[in-house]
This record gives structure tokens, sequence and C-alpha cells, in this order.
């Protein structure tokens, strides 16, 4: 396989065929090596429009709502950002490339060591993994500029878009199989939110999403 046409095709045959994709965002998508945080064993699949799984219930997302997700949240070279799901690190390190510092919590220790692992052979430092339940997690005192939950959620957590700055933006996946909404919260002031659906798609579900009650707005 020629892995660079590979990602070429990916980027233009299936992400900007249906997404409006900004410069900076095709670049990164170039840019970082998604094969190199793919099992080995499923390195075929690394561009092709699919959820790849990792095991223990755990997937990356497909391409196209990889590049959306980091074009919606646009994280900026000053911002601090928290995802949730870490998964084998390729979100982080894409987010990680325009941020000053990401934080990802991922609930099972071996994919936490995974992405650890990842991260560090693509040589991206600012990037701190966190094995812990990120959702439920939320009494660091931390708040952040940008939040990405990258797995499905039946409702966002009522405490979870707290954890933002004033200006900060969440991006989750809410609802159940077959289809999910795509849902971005900003925090508008201290007691203020605004909550927007941007799209359909599916992901599947982050591990103990189920648990959590709506966050109403």
């Amino acid at each position: 396989m020629n892995i660079e046409q590979a990602r070429l095709n990916m980027v233009e045959q299936q992400i900007r065929a249906s997404v409006s994709l900004r410069e900076d965002v095709r670049e990164l998508m170039l840019a970082v090596p998604r094969e190199d945080f793919v099992p080995t064993a499923l390195r075929h699949l690394a561009f092709a429009d699919v959820e790849i799984p990792l095991g223990d219930g755990a997937t990356m997302l497909r391409p196209r709502n990889d590049a959306m997700a980091v074009q919606i949240l646009n994280p900026k070279k000053n911002d601090k950002v928290l995802e949730i799901g870490a998964g084998s690190g390729f979100m982080a390190a894409l987010l990680a490339v325009h941020a000053d510092q990401v934080t990802t919590i991922e609930i099972v220790p071996r994919l936490a060591d995974l992405a650890r692992a990842n991260l560090r052979q693509a040589g991206i430092g600012n990037v701190d993994v966190v094995v812990g339940d990120g959702l439920a997690d939320s009494t660091d005192g931390n708040h952040y500029d940008v939040i990405m939950v990258s797995g499905g959620l039946l409702a966002v957590p009522r405490d979870l878009p707290g954890r933002l700055k004033v200006g900060g933006r969440l991006l989750a996946f809410v609802g159940a199989a077959p289809v999910l909404t795509a849902v971005l919260v900003t925090r508008l002031g201290d007691a203020r939110f605004r909550t927007r659906d941007l799209f359909e798609t599916y992901v599947a579900p982050l591990s103990a999403a189920n648990v959590y009650a709506k966050f109403e707005l």
C-alpha cells in the first residue's frame, strides 16, 4: 500500500467529499500519521471510512468525525484541552498540534498505555495521558478551553460543561444507535451555556457512558 497516496485519498475523497474542510484541518489530517495509531493487525484499515476497534469496547473514530471534531473545536495555541476517552491517542495527537496542552483521560489502563506509547513514538510531548473515569472525575478544579468526548453518550453529564472556561467549547456525540448527534456546548458566562446540534453520525459508546443524566440548558 502506498501510504501517502492512501492518506491523500482519505482526505480528498472521503472527508472533503462530504465536509467543507478548512485548509489548516486538511493539512493536519495529512500531517499526523493515522496509521501509527492503528493496531498493527488492522493497519490496512487506517484510511478506510470506518471505526477501528481497539479492544475493551473502544474504537477509533471515523476519519470524517476526527476532522469535523477538530474543525469545530478549533484549538488555539494557548488552549488547555481535555479529552475523555484516549483510545489509541490519535484524537489527542490532532488536538495537540494546535493547542498548548492536552490532558486525555482513559478508563482502560491498557489503552492508556497504548495511547502514551503512540504519542511518544509520534514525538508529541504536550499530551498527558491519565488513567481514570473522565466523566466522573470533575473534582480536580481545572477548567478547559476545549473538551472533546471521544465516544458516544446517551446524554451529556450535568457537570461536564461546568468544567469549561467562559468562552470554552465542548463537543460530544449524543444519542443511541443507529444515529447520534454531534452536540456543541459553549460556555457564555458563569451559569450561561449555549447548545447546538451540528450533524448526525454514529460513534461507538464511551465506556460507562450510559449512567449519566442529561445536562439541561
